[in-house]
């Protein structure tokens, strides 16, 4: 869970230092490749390991994680390995030592110290190795900071200058014009067109065949490449050759560039209520959802009988972008609060007044893949007593990544916090409990007239907030009471539209999981609590 872009509803926010410029990488123009190509080394090493000795959620043991990272180097080069301790690296060439940097801190040195002193063990590879040095940076980056992140948690990583740029297009948009495209076949067909963009102004059709990009032919690029064509400079343009069915000839078509947010929400009528699913959050899923809850009540009308949400499947994503969905259908009350070592780290999101649907049933759709962000959306919906939520129990990934960046233009993304709902309990390897459990179920009929006739068994609500963050068995036994489920049953959606068609049932069911009284997090203490991965 990522990015903290724009206003957020919160008590006390601090925007994180986000910064995605560009790093210069090499001195005045007299540096010689191989001493630009060393600065580079020390800045990225510098870098990370400083990122990590100050916001990953505990404290780590720098010297280890140098070692960890430079023994990565045998994987390039089997000849070569890195050993240490707690105040030197030495390099080792067929078990020769062939360089030794000694740190007189020793375990006190700084990352910064660690970085430069692994930066010479490198360039000394670089020499003496021509697999090392034919490798390329990217090559050697991905190894070393791999073997670092590797020993933290599984959720943080490092991804390389053209992985970051792909991630950084997903979460905040790029200059393109609105498409997704399938290459087969050598074939460029088009697979979908997203609304409020370019290619749908201009009428651009799903299965329309890409034959040229400004005039040249798109034969032999793979899909990555015909995207980077697509793409360019907001307001720039580009020309299309287009092949359609029922068109005896290719025609051109010029589009201007426009900044495009890739789609997280789609909308469908399902009789008067009105469905929404978010596969995931990025910088515009919160506006995107509101539009399309605009779009439903000008569909539905005053006919609309409530709202559902379905959520299974949602990896997450950006942070402020949850908070702003919850906040969507909600009026007063706390979202989430965020807790870890760093003192920035802690913060408190409250709603604001304006429930979007004045008050109409929500059911919300949650399952094993429901992770993150959709985890806090869940979690506020429910404690705040404003949804039904009906599947399995979620992912459990209860963790705040920050995204770093990198010297060369990659990211190091570093688990830095952990978030709890709004009655206090820790989401991290917990998830959230659904309202009504189908897992296991196969007739929503039957799971109604248990409901009607109260014998639907409460969320164990006094357990899980009494658990423990690092109690793994109490809170495995609390997932086992319904068991996370992988794949989408339609039951699910089944019983939903019946529970909106039956408010009244919808509200007995929203009381199933009624927080302990007088719940909150204890934010002092659960920021001391240690972080189990």
């Amino acid at each position: 869970m990522t990015g903290w872009p724009g206003k957020q509803v919160a008590r006390r926010l601090v925007f994180l230092p986000l910064l995605l410029g560009l790093y210069a990488c090499a001195g005045p123009s007299s540096r010689s490749p191989e001493d630009a190509t060393a600065a580079l080394d020390r800045d990225m090493l510098e870098t990370g390991l400083s990122d990590i000795e100050s916001i990953y959620i505990t404290k780590q043991d720098i010297p280890k994680l140098t070692l960890t990272g430079m023994q990565q180097l045998s994987s390039l080069d089997p000849d070569l390995t890195v050993d240490g301790d707690n105040d030197d690296l030495r390099l080792l060439l067929k078990k020769t030592v062939i360089e030794t940097e000694t740190l007189e801190d020793g375990e006190d040195a700084t990352a910064k110290q660690w970085g430069k002193a692994a930066a010479k063990i490198l360039r000394e590879a670089r020499e003496k190795s021509p697999k090392i040095a034919a490798a390329g940076n990217e090559k050697i980056y991905e190894a070393v900071f791999t073997g670092i992140v590797g020993k933290l948690d599984g959720f943080s990583r490092y991804s390389g200058t053209d992985a970051a740029r792909e991630d950084k297009a997903s979460r905040d948009g790029f200059g393109g014009i609105g498409i997704r495209i399938s290459v087969e076949d050598g074939e460029v067909r088009i697979t979908a067109i997203m609304h409020y963009t370019p290619a749908e102004r201009l009428g651009l059709k799903t299965d329309d065949v890409i034959l040229k990009i400004d005039g040249k032919s798109v034969d032999g690029l793979t899909q990555q490449q015909v995207v980077n064509e697509l793409r360019g400079e907001v307001d720039s343009r580009v020309v299309l050759t287009i092949l359609r069915d029922g068109k005896d000839e290719p025609f051109d078509i010029g589009i201007k560039r426009a900044h495009v947010v890739p789609e997280t929400v789609s909308y469908r009528r399902e009789g008067d209520t009105a469905y929404f699913r978010i596969f995931s959050f990025n910088s515009e899923t919160a506006n995107s959802l509101k539009r399309e809850i605009s779009d439903a009540k000008d569909e539905i009308g005053k006919k609309i009988k409530g709202y559902i949400i379905d959520l299974r499947n949602n990896p997450g994503g950006y942070v402020p972008q949850s908070v702003a969905t919850a906040n969507l259908f909600l009026d007063e009350g706390r979202i989430v609060s965020i807790h870890g070592r760093h003192p920035d780290s802690h913060q408190y999101f409250e709603a604001t007044d304006g429930d979007i649907t004045g008050g109409k049933p929500i059911a919300v759709l949650i399952d094993g893949n429901s992770a993150s962000a959709a985890e806090i959306v869940a979690a506020a919906l429910q404690d705040n007593g404003r949804a039904v939520l009906i599947g399995s129990n979620s992912y459990g990934k209860g963790t705040v990544q920050n995204i770093k960046p990198l010297p060369n233009e990659g990211e190091i993304k570093l688990t830095w916090a952990r978030f709890h709902a709004p009655s206090g309990y820790t989401l991290h390897h917990l998830g959230v409990l659904p309202t009504i459990c189908t897992a296991g179920k196969h007739n929503s009929d039957d799971l109604l007239a248990e409901l009607r006739m109260g014998e639907l068994p409460k969320v164990p609500t006094v357990k899980r907030n009494a658990a423990k963050p690092d109690d793994t068995k109490a809170l495995d036994a609390l997932r086992q009471t319904c068991p996370a489920r992988k794949s989408e049953d339609p039951i699910d959606l089944e019983l939903a539209l019946k529970l909106i068609d039956q408010p009244s049932l919808h509200a007995n069911a929203v009381e199933l999981a009624d927080p302990p009284e007088g719940a909150q997090v204890d934010d002092a203490a659960e920021a001391l609590l240690p972080f189990v991965p």
